[in-house]
């Protein structure tokens, strides 16, 4: 059993989550400045004592991303190298994620190259939430806990009670996510079949399963340029759908992704804070849902050695 003190420092990726988690935890956020020298690199320093502690850094890889990863990869080594006992990055978005193979010749695994960077800068364990393939928990040589954001989301749109519910996958890739969901939610379930014409552009060729009549909720786990899941939501709209959600984890919402939402036949877009929402994204249709309490509750978990898998179970959503 962990008996030292659990200290939780952050980046300047997301301080608003790192604050709630803390609030869930009842501890004082570890005192860290992050600061630029005057040729924009990051000085970065630890003001409290940190010697024998056990310490969480809560820090975001997501845009701008380069910046982030450093910011975290360096507060991991000033913790390390001022004795802290134990170290654990909290990544609730997981950048370059989605560089996990080689799918032309002459290109990077950058995901890999991410987890030798945070595991050669000292973390001793990693916590991460809803990464985009879950097969990058084994490009660590670390202990990984990786939670899913679905008892947060699921407990909203079980409260939501929408009638004639379908959760539908805006492609193949995120088909088995949508099955969980309509399967806690006792819905049916349909899938867009895409394909890729570009990076940022995809054309729906058919959906498979039953849309006409019914409420639907298109589910992923990220929405970036939102190409794909406004793509989606035009689909079944145009075959009959009633009302459409939007759910996803990451709001990652970068290139026109806004214009696109704001065009799209959609009630609501359900997103959580993994990533901040600069004010200017704001919307009346964008719903923020906070995972604080799901990471708060881990990292206790994570401190006093108990098990992290009751997090995946119904209990915690109500």
């Amino acid at each position: 059993m962990m008996h030292n003190a659990l200290q939780v420092f952050t980046g300047t990726a997301n301080r608003s989550l790192a604050e709630r988690m803390c609030e869930h935890l009842n501890v004082r956020l570890g005192n860290a400045s992050v600061t630029r020298f005057p040729d924009t690199e990051i000085r970065v320093k630890i003001e409290d004592d940190v010697r024998g502690a056990d310490a969480f850094v809560v820090q975001s890889t997501c845009p701008p991303v380069n910046e982030n990863l450093m910011e975290l990869v360096l507060l991991i080594d000033a913790l390390r190298r001022a004795s802290a006992e134990r170290i654990t990055a909290v990544i609730p978005y997981y950048g370059y994620a989605r560089q996990d193979r080689k799918d032309e010749g002459r290109v990077p695994i950058s995901a890999k190259l991410v987890a030798n960077m945070i595991t050669t800068a000292g973390a001793d364990r990693v916590l991460c939430l809803d990464l985009h393939a879950a097969q990058l928990q084994g490009f660590f040589d670390l202990p990984v806990d990786h939670l899913y954001a679905s008892p947060v989301l699921t407990r909203y749109f079980r409260r939501l009670q929408i009638p004639d519910l379908v959760v539908v996958a805006p492609d193949v890739g995120s088909s088995k996510l949508a099955r969980g969901y309509s399967k806690r939610l006792g819905a049916g379930l349909a899938i867009v079949d895409k394909r890729r014409v570009t990076d940022r552009d995809t054309e729906v060729l058919t959906v498979i399963g039953d849309v006409k009549g019914k409420n639907i909720l298109l589910i992923d786990d990220m929405i970036s340029t939102a190409g794909s899941i406004a793509a989606a939501a035009k689909s079944v709209h145009k075959l009959g759908a009633k009302e459409v959600y939007l759910a996803a984890t990451h709001p990652i919402l970068c290139g026109n992704a806004m214009e696109r939402l704001d065009e799209a036949p959609v009630r609501q877009v359900v997103v959580t804070d993994t990533i901040p929402i600069p004010e200017k994204n704001a919307r009346p249709y964008l719903k923020v849902l906070s995972v604080a309490r799901l990471l708060g509750e881990a990292v206790m978990r994570i401190h006093h050695a108990e098990s992290i898998s009751r997090l995946f179970d119904s209990e915690f959503e109500d």
